[in-house]
């Protein structure tokens, strides 16, 4: 599907330089893009490649569009963030291509009677709908999802294949979620006794708000006695663990396999890098960034760039240091005593 330069700019905004009548098929890569495409320059790094680009049209910065304007042959979009108009254009033409999907039930997935399920919503082969659950407006749960008792699931929300989304657990509107991902599992709780575990019941909920993404194999334990809280926006990658009463602000972002341990709790616009981990029963304030691999042992009550591991070595020179940290207590120590013995030899002068 094609669509015009105009009609973009009239669904996404921007100020069109150029001829309005231009169709174009899709965003591409400034040196891969053609005559039909879409390109965007979003780093001024990158501006002699965007001058020379093959491109019907690139969307620009006012100063990027200043700077090579003149000497760019196609159509301009320009706007304040390109990177996000890139990202909102790119949806627009996945929408454009996108092959229609009919609502309904598909006849071999298993509806509870009492579930409600509305008519534009799609519910695709091997589902498991039990009782009580609520579907709602234009929602699409894919092949393999199981949907416990008394679940919910909000308006234009897609569950990919063989999302888990167990009994009492909710997401909102629009969200996503990919294959893989386990909502609402049992949290880690057990009590010592005598030498043995003891189960605690975990009769907590997970409850996700509106335009969550949700990557595949991760996980959200649901809560122990209280819920789970996901806020709205926040956007969890692949394979990320979240312990059961764990409350996450919202738009947080959270990169592949982070840990969070339960009942910590973060707060909105939070940042964290891949690998990094977080203990339990912590608090970590708004707008706190924690860079990948990173540990987080204490609660962070200042808003600010955090980070928590040792810098990379060649595997002798880290041994080295390590021996050194060991004994930083023995030479702390050491230097104590040389310090009052320098002291004393100074007195005596």
């Amino acid at each position: 599907m094609r669509t015009r330069l105009q009609n973009l700019v009239e669904r996404l905004g921007g100020h069109l330089i150029g001829t309005p009548d231009i169709e174009v098929s899709g965003i591409a890569p400034l040196d891969k893009a053609t005559a039909s495409h879409v390109t965007f320059l979003s780093n001024p790094k990158f501006r002699s490649s965007a001058a020379q680009t093959g491109a019907a049209a690139l969307i620009l910065s006012p100063d990027d569009n200043d700077a090579i304007g003149a000497t760019y042959a196609g159509a301009r979009i320009v706007t304040d963030n390109p990177y996000a108009y890139f990202a909102r254009a790119a949806q627009l033409f996945v929408e454009l291509n996108a092959r229609p999907v009919l609502p309904g039930v598909h006849p071999t997935a298993f509806v509870d009677p009492t579930a409600q399920i509305a008519q534009t919503a799609v519910v695709g082969p091997h589902v498991t709908v039990e009782a009580d659950v609520v579907i709602g407006d234009h929602a699409r749960i894919d092949a393999g999802c199981f949907i416990g008792e008394g679940a919910k699931v909000g308006a234009d929300t897609h569950l990919y294949a063989n999302v888990c989304l167990h009994a009492g657990c909710e997401i909102g509107a629009r969200g996503i979620v990919h294959s893989g991902a386990v909502i609402g599992a049992d949290g880690f709780g057990f009590a010592k006794e005598k030498g043995a575990w003891v189960k605690i019941p975990q009769t907590g909920r997970v409850l996700i708000a509106d335009d969550v993404e949700i990557g595949a194999n991760t996980t959200i334990d649901r809560g122990a006695l209280d819920d789970t809280i996901i806020e709205e926006g926040v956007k969890l990658d692949n394979q990320i663990q979240i312990g059961h009463n764990c409350h996450i602000g919202a738009h947080t972002a959270m990169a592949g396999c982070v840990g969070v341990a339960g009942s910590a709790k973060i707060g909105r616009n939070c940042t964290f890098g891949g690998a990094a981990m977080v203990l339990g029963h912590l608090t970590i304030v708004d707008n706190v960034h924690i860079s990948s691999g990173s540990m987080v042992s204490r609660s962070i009550l200042e808003p600010g760039q955090y980070t928590g591991f040792y810098p990379l070595a060649r595997n002798a020179e880290w041994e080295k240091s390590a021996a050194i940290v060991r004994n930083l207590g023995t030479m702390r120590e050491k230097i104590r005593e040389l310090e009052k013995t320098v002291k004393s030899l100074i007195g005596k002068k």
